[in-house]
């Protein structure tokens, strides 16, 4: 037996090796720099003394092998060096497929990244084919491709679509979708299966799986391009080349050598290098610690709870439900009668069809979301969110109910957008039961949830928000009671330049082609209707007055809503809407122009630096802890482009100085409203 820090060798009565992966002080694995190097002398062993069979197993409870060590990537400061880095992982995958004997990746949870790559090395792959499993290449949410030889094993192993649509969008294929597509040999129902399965195919030595001779045909020389053209037309229509280079980098590698020999290793090998030190690799490692911050908050006394009540069943306050019962509490939902309900009920019925397979799990969801138009849950539940109409004195009315029929120790959670906590607080016996939890709509799709605090709120009562944002496996950003918090508040800003924009005769189609050339999911225009005008003018109303700013003129959006131009959900509002898409046609002829039509030179800057001057300003006030926080709830809550890193990040790249001084020049231009906040004084600080 050999036992090194990160893995464990021993050989049974069979002449089998069992190789176990147990990366040290590390609740999963993953290859490291120094999990490779012991990898290396496991093989030497094995060369020199080949076994009757390698089984390659996790000592983790948690999964096979997550990938390679992101912390790794920020280390590298030259291609050279990351080129050097790649091809060493590679001479160590390459040697498990050159064993002389047969083996087999034993997989349990996940295998995912690098961790695919090794068992794509092994000469078969069994899997315990539960709920747990999980495979895929998830290398393109952080800017690369696969580099220790997947972009050319997984072609081989399972045809070049199934390969290059697992690369290209980073999907992950659980249970038995993987063995559909080709990714493991066996599934076993429980792991103590997996080694008898190992054996079997150690002892009878079947043919390898390989891609079917239909799918081998497509990687042919005279083929490549056709389908390479169509799959990244494919690409193009959901990102653009110079904001996300890897996917063109994946097509580009199976187009020039179709996942064949020794050159398709050595250029998967340069291509990662290059992507490794490109802003937008750099940018989305960043964001993926982002998201591994907020998801690991641990708050002293934080307990899900396991009781929910929510009242107000429109869009937000079902949908939350919806998913509370979805992720396993006990719901009761509570409107004023069964009409306004009955919405909630069949969008939980499509919710829970769309995301439960197996037809009893489906029916235990349905059991745990129940009415309650008596609102006899009240009494009994953990915590009670608020979901109704955004209106001060609606809802301090509702707390003065409320809060008589709450059981000891019960938390109240408002979903208001933008109301502040101390003006809502005054209605309650106990103030510090009240904290916000605002989810941001579409519940199901959203990741962020903004855990609002006053200086009223119990740490009791942030600990309970916080713990059942986790639960329900969303990201808890911390945020001070102000008006209109973080994420509102940025984007009242910046969709706010865009009406003035408009009203200066630029074309809706305009305004928003600049935000999504720039990165933006959607441009400020469409997501105005898409959020309701009557909302935008609701909450932007709010954050003027809260802030002690002029109101904007809001003349034209008036008369909209007045006559019942919502927006998206009414069919018209700034664009006409059909099939739950905005025409691109102008409502008015005031906004009208092509599409086409050049923009103004400055409107990219209006947008982008209205955003990011009010982001600072949430900086300076501390309405969240720092600017990395800024960024993350600017990214997974209003959609900020990833590939830049966040508008504070982006703006100390731009250059603080620099943003400081076209401000100034906007502001001269355009009037006060673009007068630089004194925050970026301390953005400009070097963070310690």
């Amino acid at each position: 037996m050999m036992t090194l820090r990160n893995c464990r060798i021993e050989t049974d009565a069979e002449g089998i090796a069992w190789l176990t992966l147990d990366k040290a002080d590390a609740s999963a694995n993953s290859l490291n720099a120094e999990m490779l190097q012991e990898a290396a002398e496991v093989l030497a062993a094995l060369e020199k003394n080949p076994p009757r069979g390698l089984v390659i197993r996790s000592g983790k409870r948690s999964g096979f092998v997550a990938g390679a060590d992101i912390n790794e990537f920020t280390t590298l400061e030259s291609i050279e060096q990351a080129e050097r880095l790649t091809k060493a992982g590679q001479s160590v995958i390459d040697r498990f497929e050159a064993l002389p004997c047969p083996s087999v990746a034993a997989i349990e949870g996940f295998a995912l990244g690098g961790g695919l790559e090794l068992a794509l090395a092994c000469t078969y792959r069994v899997a315990v084919g539960n709920d747990r499993l999980t495979l895929g290449f998830p290398e393109v949410l952080l800017g690369i491709h696969p580099g220790f030889g997947g972009t050319v094993r997984s072609v081989n192993l399972i045809g070049a679509p199934a390969a290059l649509d697992l690369m290209l969008t980073g999907r992950n294929l659980r249970g038995s979708k993987a063995l559909t597509a080709g990714l493991v040999d066996r599934l076993v129902d429980t792991a103590d299966g997996l080694a008898d399965a190992a054996r079997d195919l150690i002892r009878r030595r079947p043919a390898p799986r390989r891609a079917p001779w239909t799918q081998r045909l497509l990687s042919l020389a005279p083929l490549r391009p056709f389908i390479a053209r169509k799959v990244r037309a494919g690409v193009a229509r959901k990102v653009r080349a110079d904001h996300y280079p890897a996917p063109y980098a994946i097509v580009d590698l199976w187009e020039r050598y179709g996942a064949k020999g020794r050159a398709a290793y050595d250029a998967e090998a340069a291509s990662i290098a290059r992507l490794f030190l490109t802003p937008t690799s750099r940018n989305l490692v960043r964001v993926f610690f982002l998201q591994d911050a907020l998801k690991s908050q641990r708050v002293p006394g934080g307990t899900a709870p396991a009781r929910v009540h929510v009242i107000g069943a429109g869009v937000m306050g079902g949908d939350i439900a919806a998913w509370c019962a979805l992720r396993g509490l006990e719901v009761t939902l509570q409107d004023r009668s069964e009409a306004y309900l009955k919405p909630a009920f069949e969008r939980a019925a499509a919710l829970f069809e769309k995301r439960i397979k197996d037809p009893a799990k489906r029916i235990a969801a349905d059991a745990r979301l129940r009415a309650d138009l008596a609102g006899d849950g009240i009494a009994t539940a953990d915590l009670v969110i608020e979901a109704i109409v955004e209106d001060i004195d609606a809802k301090r009315a509702l707390y003065a109910e409320l809060e008589p029929r709450l059981r000891p120790g019960a938390v109240i959670a408002t979903n208001t957008s933008s109301i502040k906590l101390e003006e809502l607080a005054s209605a309650l016996a106990d103030p510090g039961r009240l904290v916000g939890l605002h989810f941001f709509n579409p519940v199901a799709q959203m990741p962020l949830v903004e855990v609002v605090h006053a200086p009223s709120s119990a740490q009791a009562s942030i600990s309970t928000a916080i713990a059942l944002a986790r639960r329900l496996d969303k990201f808890p950003l911390l945020c001070r009671s102000a008006p209109g918090f973080l994420v509102n508040r940025v984007l009242s800003a910046y969709m706010q330049e865009a009406m003035f924009a408009a009203r200066e005769g630029v074309a809706f189609e305009v305004i928003d082609r600049v935000a999504v050339d720039y990165g933006m999911p959607m441009g400020p225009v469409e997501l105005s209707d898409v959020v309701g005008l009557d909302i935008c003018r609701h909450v932007g109303a709010i954050v003027a007055r809260g802030l002690g700013r002029p109101l904007p003129d809001t003349t034209e959006l008036d008369a909209r809503v007045a006559a019942g131009k919502l927006g998206k959900k009414s069919g018209e509002g700034l664009y006409l809407w059909r099939d739950g898409k905005p025409v691109r046609s102008m409502v008015t002829g005031k906004a009208a122009g092509p599409a086409s039509a050049a923009a103004p030179a400055d409107l990219e800057d209006r947008l982008m630096l209205a955003l990011a001057n009010e982001a600072v300003a949430c900086l300076r006030e501390g309405v969240v802890a720092d600017a990395d926080q800024i960024d993350a709830g600017l990214i997974f809550g209003a959609g900020y482009p990833p590939f830049r890193g966040g508008p504070l990040h982006a703006a100390r790249a731009r250059g603080v100085d620099a943003c400081v001084r076209r401000l100034e020049e906007l502001a001269a231009l355009h009037g006060s409203r673009f007068a630089p906040d004194a925050g970026w004084a301390q953005l400009a600080t070097p963070r310690s």
